[in-house]
């Protein structure tokens, strides 16, 4: 049996005392009286779901009201304060045939949810609009949990049913020209603001639609703000804006959620404005801040299964487009292959993202992406294409404690027999957790002078030796 430890464990117990019969009534009365309060509070709980119950289905039919009421084609054209006033009438009326009688705050979340059926996303409306939620996860129809400050929380938000999800779900995938039924199940979107999108829906679903909305800041994270909320120092912000302004090509690894695509915009703010940056992804959700950027999109195949237009297609394809730096959103396909030819054929300083927990296995993520592509190429020929194609790679890791961490930045020196030779510059140690489960650590350099110091001064940005010195804490 799994022996658990408490603050009080060598405490001794304490004696047993026989109770009198007043002791034991009043026992029996206290407990009689949690009993009460407990069904009460159940009871009231009930209450409320019901009535939760039944406000959701007095706004699912007058949502169908409007259906018919509305003249649908000229929403877009009609103002917003005037569309308003014509759903506020129709939902009074809806309410007077329906016998039901709302106070003014009800009629008024009413008449804004169904503003939100009409013209937004349902439900997800309030969630997509609060700006301390970062996912939203729907596992069905009743129930919806979003991320807060890195943990999961289950919301009280839910949908009527499946069919109302996926009512949902077809108004986000249809948006941008994309599909999912039962013949082509799973699909990623995006929202109009770049918020990233997935669904899968039955029968791969077991039970009910699942929806996954990865959230877009309105304001994407600076290197500033990165450094205030402790993803990494400002000695290796330093850093990778030598590697980035000297043309050094990056792959940005981690895990799902980690912060990936967050760390890759901030990282491009380093790149000057006058290069003109090819960025080609699955679904478009970079915010590059640059002037000259040619945005590509891949395309799943039609109904019919014709007509894909994949990573590696418009990768070969914005090697015409006379690019100075290729960035790839995400790299998981045979598309690498031409992103490593890319990175060594004079696109110098491209930048992509891979799936890996080190930047060791990321290394090895590479290369098995390579092998997959059914290229026959001797693994020492895959090993040195990699080792040449590629100088950094930065980790990011989410942690236990839903902090992300810039945990590794580790430069590829070359070759060393058969294996790729790297080291860490810089890293963060974790040292332990605290009582409220806030992960402890610091940001140390490795002591290993860059391999890349000499070009780092040749192209005017000459960092201070100190920033090196071994298990210096950093920030």
């Amino acid at each position: 049996m799994f022996k658990r430890y408490a603050k009080d464990a060598g405490a001794s117990a304490s004696p047993v005392v026989l109770t009198s019969s007043a002791q034991a009534a009043a026992a029996r009365a206290a407990t009689a009286e949690a009993e009460a309060r407990a069904a009460e509070a159940a009871a009231a709980e009930s209450r409320e779901l019901k009535r939760r119950q039944r406000l959701l289905q007095i706004k699912v039919d007058l949502h169908r009201r409007l259906l018919e009421t509305l003249n649908l084609s000229i929403i877009d054209k009609v103002p917003e304060s005037e569309l308003r006033r014509e759903i506020a009438s129709i939902a009074r009326e809806g309410l007077r045939d329906m016998g039901m009688v709302l106070n003014a705050a009800e009629a008024e979340q009413l008449t804004q949810e169904l503003m939100d059926e009409v013209t937004g996303l349902g439900p997800l409306e309030p969630l997509l609009k609060d700006e301390t939620v970062s996912d939203i996860l729907v596992n069905g129809a009743h129930q919806i949990f979003v991320e807060r400050r890195g943990k999961l929380v289950l919301s009280e938000v839910e949908f009527k049913d499946n069919k109302h999800l996926l009512r949902v779900i077809d108004k986000i995938v249809s948006a941008v020209g994309r599909r999912v039924d039962e013949s082509q199940p799973w699909v990623d979107a995006r929202l109009a603001d770049g918020s990233r999108v997935n669904a899968i829906v039955p029968p791969c679903a077991v039970d009910g639609p699942l929806l996954s909305i990865r959230k877009f800041s309105k304001s994407p994270l600076s290197i500033d703000k990165l450094i205030a909320y402790g993803a990494f120092t400002e000695e290796m912000a330093a850093f990778l804006q030598a590697v980035v302004a000297t043309r050094l090509n990056v792959i940005v690894s981690g895990s799902t959620g980690s912060g990936k695509t967050t760390t890759l915009n901030a990282l491009s703010s380093f790149i000057a404005n006058d290069e003109r940056i090819a960025t080609i992804e699955d679904t478009a959700e970079l915010q590059l801040q640059q002037t000259h950027i040619a945005r590509m999109e891949s395309r799943p195949p039609n109904v019919e299964g014709k007509g894909e237009v994949s990573q590696r297609i418009l990768l070969k394809n914005a090697l015409r487009m006379r690019p100075d730096r290729i960035i790839v959103g995400e790299t998981r396909g045979d598309e690498v292959l031409d992103m490593l030819q890319a990175m060594n054929t004079g696109h110098d300083g491209s930048m992509t993202t891979v799936h890996a927990n080190s930047p060791r296995d990321a290394v090895g993520r590479v290369e098995n992406m390579m092998l997959m592509s059914g290229l026959e190429m001797p693994l020492r020929a895959t090993r040195a294409q990699i080792a040449s194609a590629v100088h950094v790679i930065v980790q990011v890791s989410r942690l236990s404690d839903g902090s992300r961490r810039m945990t590794h930045i580790a430069e590829i020196t070359g070759m060393e027999g058969e294996v790729v030779a790297m080291h860490d510059v810089f890293r963060f140690k974790r040292t332990g957790i605290d009582g409220d489960g806030t992960v402890l650590g610091q940001f140390e350099a490795s002591g290993i002078r860059s391999h890349f110091a000499e070009r780092f001064r040749a192209w005017g940005f000459d960092l201070p030796n100190e920033i090196y010195t071994p298990n210096r804490k950093l920030g």
